[in-house]
């Protein structure tokens, strides 16, 4: 029997940082992963739709490039079998990177399934392991949905999606949240005739309200995407025909392609937590404290299976507090300034409250907002559509909330996360000296016309 100060359960983002964070400060730790090292991220998220989401804006911007000067003598056209075998090589080249990282860590590596066994022990096959301390960081899948129909062929996950060798003419997403909106943006840049289907009011429901009507205008506009929002799918036909009803009326979308885009899950049915007296939510979640401890002291859970934020980010730092709270540290989770982004064209990056959260909240705000169309380079690389927001507590000035919709936005909300983190304020944000020309200057725009004193803003 193999015996671990730490055992790490999950060799995702949060996993396997979890696990070199924990080798690092001397413990010794043991890694078990049951598919592929980096997860649902690496695998089957993040970075395969970022990657074929490149693919499709190159593609898009070739053939929109007249605007630019860019003369274009005989076809365009794509191999999306070529675009996915390049998605493939990214992730093998990331993920020899994660092994080869584990490894010079000095971590075990186990590959299977781990079955805890009581709240110290665990199985992998017919192998037993006790560990002082277990992580659990199993991830999410793919949720499912009480609709007729959406168990037959040519109905798919967000998961199916990404193994695709070739492209589909017609495609209906049913959600229209981050990973239908991403889904929908990559196919209609190929030209494919895309229809969303969302029963909130607004696609990418939840986000500050004019980045949501912003993104609804661009994609049906300049992407020719039909929306349907306030939308309830009834049942998928065998023609794959998804009849739905909006506005009080039954309305049908034919595809060659249904994909379900509905959220996640946690991944916890075969850890056989009861076992080891771990508890859930009704949710099906782990619950844990700010140690990211369970109600078993020795036992962690981190990532989506917490139920927290469904980030890879989150899962990665969790991961670190986990395993330094085992190391003896005083380290704990902190919610505060998390940002999300969003890889449409343009982009979206949001972090900290909406104007509409903070007032809920009881906090008097001011918000301040410019616009790229104001913007040196923004107009420079042919992208005058969007905007920075910027969220402040009136009476202490200090940011609590941004959001942007701009090229770029994902590389510069990490301004505005150090920002809230560290509570500074719009004046010390706008006295910042930014870059010229850079899109980040809109942020420093959108802190002077808090005070309406933006130059560039009548």
């Amino acid at each position: 029997m193999s015996t671990y100060q730490v055992a790490v359960i999950g060799g995702g983002p949060g996993g396997y940082i979890a696990a070199i964070q924990a080798a690092k400060r001397g413990l010794k730790t043991v890694l078990v992963e049951k598919k592929e090292l980096g997860g649902t991220c690496l695998n089957r998220g993040c970075i395969p739709t970022k990657t074929l989401l490149h693919s499709s804006d190159v593609y898009h911007e070739i053939l929109n490039s007249k605007a630019l000067g860019i003369e274009i003598k005989g076809d365009i056209d794509y191999n999306y079998k070529k675009i996915a075998k390049r998605k493939d090589k990214v992730i093998k080249q990331l993920r020899s990177g994660i092994e080869y990282l584990v490894s010079g860590n000095g971590i075990d590596l186990v590959q299977g399934e781990a079955v805890l066994t009581s709240s110290n022990s665990f199985k992998v096959g017919d192998e037993t392991y006790e560990a002082e301390n277990i992580i659990l960081a199993t991830g999410s899948v793919p949720a499912t949905v009480p609709i007729p129909g959406a168990d037959q062929e040519g109905v798919v996950n967000s998961d199916a999606v990404l193994s695709l060798e070739s492209c589909p003419e017609n495609i209906t997403i049913i959600g229209g949240g981050v990973i239908g909106v991403e889904f929908a943006t990559l196919f209609a840049n190929l030209g494919k005739k895309v229809t969303i289907i969302e029963m909130m009011p607004s696609i990418l429901f939840g986000n500050d309200p004019d980045i949501c009507d912003t993104m609804q205008y661009i994609l049906s506009t300049d992407k020719g995407i039909t929306i349907e929002t306030n939308a309830k799918v009834s049942k998928i036909s065998d023609d794959l025909t998804v009849v739905y009803e909006a506005d009080s009326e039954v309305k049908e979308s034919h595809a060659d392609l249904v994909i379900l885009a509905i959220g996640r899950k946690p991944d916890i049915a075969s850890l056989n937590l009861d076992v080891a007296g771990v508890k859930t939510t009704e949710k099906g979640f782990i619950e844990v404290n700010e140690y990211m401890q369970t109600n078993v002291p020795n036992i962690y859970a981190i990532g989506d299976i917490t139920g927290k934020i469904q980030l890879a980010h989150v899962a990665s730092a969790q991961g670190m507090v986990a395993a330094d709270h085992i190391s003896g540290l005083d380290k704990k989770m902190d919610y505060t300034a998390i940002p999300s982004c969003i890889y449409t064209t343009p982009e979206i990056a949001c972090v900290g409250l909406t104007e509409s959260k903070a007032k809920d909240l009881g906090i008097e705000v001011s918000c301040g907002q410019f616009s790229v169309s104001g913007n040196g380079r923004s107009l420079a690389i042919n992208s005058a559509q969007g905007f920075a927001k910027l969220v402040c507590n009136k009476n202490t000035n200090e940011i609590i909330g941004c959001h942007i919709i701009s090229a770029n936005a994902t590389e510069m909300i990490s301004e505005a996360t150090l920002a809230i983190q560290n509570n500074l304020t719009v004046d010390q944000l706008g006295q910042t000296v930014h870059a010229h020309p850079t899109v980040s200057e809109i942020i420093m725009e959108a802190a002077h016309d808090i005070h309406n004193m933006s130059c560039h803003k009548i």
